[in-house]
């Protein structure tokens, strides 16, 4: 561990002179900021536009393969949770799993950046960029997450939502490509034309 990741952890984990208020804050962010965002999520999911249906799909697949990455990343790499090397206080109930990267940073992120690169969900990506980021804090304010695990989910969170972005554009992208060689084709082979 990085003697920087460990600063960074005690410079954002609430202690015992952290207003109260900020541990509620962080509570709330942490474990109810999520399920609203699903409820929102599957609001815009029954009133949206087939095309805001469609983007909102993506963004769930985006917050699915984040899912299955990290849980491939914590198998690789069984990295500690701060209170499991007695750093810090934690302020939330949690089981003794590894931490690397976080569950909760990968999904909000993959969520943000996935309403991000669709057209008709910009207006809630601000939104989502907003939540991501509070949720980020939260996880290292209330003790369950160093700093390089949040990043580490904010990467994976941000990388899956590329991917999926990518290959569901990608049928358009070879079906554009392959009219353009066919005509290409055509026009410099004028024996082509005839066949």
């Amino acid at each position: 561990m990085l003697p920087l990741d460990i600063a960074l952890f005690h410079a954002i984990n609430a202690d015992a002179s952290t207003l109260p208020s900020v541990v509620t804050a962080a509570r709330w962010i942490s474990q109810q900021l999520p399920i609203a965002m699903g409820g929102v999520l599957a609001g815009c999911l029954v009133v949206g536009s087939p095309t805001q249906r469609r983007e909102l799909t993506l963004a769930l697949v985006s917050m699915a393969l984040a899912w299955v990455g990290v849980q491939l990343l914590r198998y690789a790499i069984a990295a500690p949770r701060p209170a499991q090397l007695g750093i810090g206080i934690q302020w939330v109930e949690h089981a003794a799993r590894a931490g690397f990267p976080s569950m909760h940073a990968a999904g909000a992120f993959a969520l943000a950046a996935s309403l991000q690169a669709s057209r008709t969900t910009r207006g809630l990506a601000r939104l989502g960029w907003a939540a991501a980021f509070a949720i980020a804090w939260s996880r290292v304010c209330l003790g369950v997450h160093f700093p390089s695990d949040v990043l580490a989910g904010m990467l994976a969170g941000t990388l899956s939502a590329w991917a999926i972005h990518a290959l569901s554009s990608a049928p358009r992208w070879l079906s554009w490509r392959r009219r353009f060689s066919a005509y290409w084709s055509r026009q410099a082979l004028p024996w082509a034309r005839h066949r």
